[in-house]
């Protein structure tokens, strides 16, 4: 058995990745900044160091699965590896697209990647593509405009359950530097999934394409950020929303 911290275990894939790996057995800490009655929870900060080596002491793995969603990340994971021990394993969540589509915070991730590249410590990373949460997000944070807006790209939304079984699984192997990247179900277009939030929600909005210049969108139109070859997700977005099976469609 294995003792295992996990950064941001309280976050969207935190919350998942910690009962997964309990569930292989390991010994969970869950590193927060705040205390808490969780059971395994500890107390340290990625942004300013503070607690991190009490929290790694005894530590076999470390799974990184905190964001500060920006350039935070990259004090972060340095902070974290600085005071990791030299035989620690670090497990890195990261996104599929970040070496090809300019997205500040996926330039943010990319620096991340080099930073655990160049540690001194053993190490794996696994990209996926985004959560079924953040499509469900984009759509939610329209509520108050008249019509609902949808990316006019396609997307391969995965989630976070299966993300976590992969990480889960991984935690058992050995250090195995970059790992075979994790995609959802199926690529399907923004417009599809608007209209599966739509009914799923009640609503009657619009449903309005939304095309915008530049070379992040250009990057997202190309399919940069999929992996169809890599389809291994199983939960649907009809399922993550709790509607249905979904049709699978591309």
């Amino acid at each position: 058995m294995s003792v295992v911290l996990v950064t941001g275990g309280t976050g969207t894939l935190g919350r998942a990745v910690v009962p997964a790996l309990r569930a292989r057995g390991h010994d969970v800490r869950v590193l927060s900044r705040r205390a808490g009655s969780e059971a395994g929870r500890i107390v340290g900060d990625l942004s300013s160091g503070a607690g991190l080596d009490r929290a790694l002491d005894d530590v076999d793995l470390v799974v990184h699965a905190a964001t500060a969603n920006g350039r935070e990340d990259v004090r972060q994971a340095r902070n974290l590896l600085a005071a990791m021990r030299p035989h620690q394993h670090l497990l890195a969540v990261s996104i599929v697209g970040i070496d090809r589509i300019p997205l500040p915070y996926y330039r943010a991730k990319l620096e991340v990647e080099e930073l655990i590249r160049s540690s001194a410590n053993p190490w794996t990373l696994q990209r996926s593509t985004q959560f079924h949460d953040l499509v469900a997000r984009i759509f939610a944070l329209q509520r108050r405009l008249p019509v609902l807006l949808a990316p006019d790209f396609a997307v391969q939304p995965i989630d976070v359950r299966d993300v976590a079984a992969q990480l889960a699984a991984l935690a058992s192997d050995p250090p195995g530097g970059r790992a075979p990247d994790l995609g959802g179900p199926a690529v399907r277009q923004f417009r599809e999934l608007a209209d599966v939030w739509r009914s799923a929600r009640g609503s009657g909005r619009r449903i309005v394409p939304l095309r915008l210049p530049g070379k992040i969108f250009a990057g997202y139109r190309s399919g940069a950020h999929t992996v169809p070859d890599r389809a291994v997700g199983r939960i649907t977005f009809e399922e993550f929303l709790g509607t249905g099976s979904g049709n699978g469609g591309g």
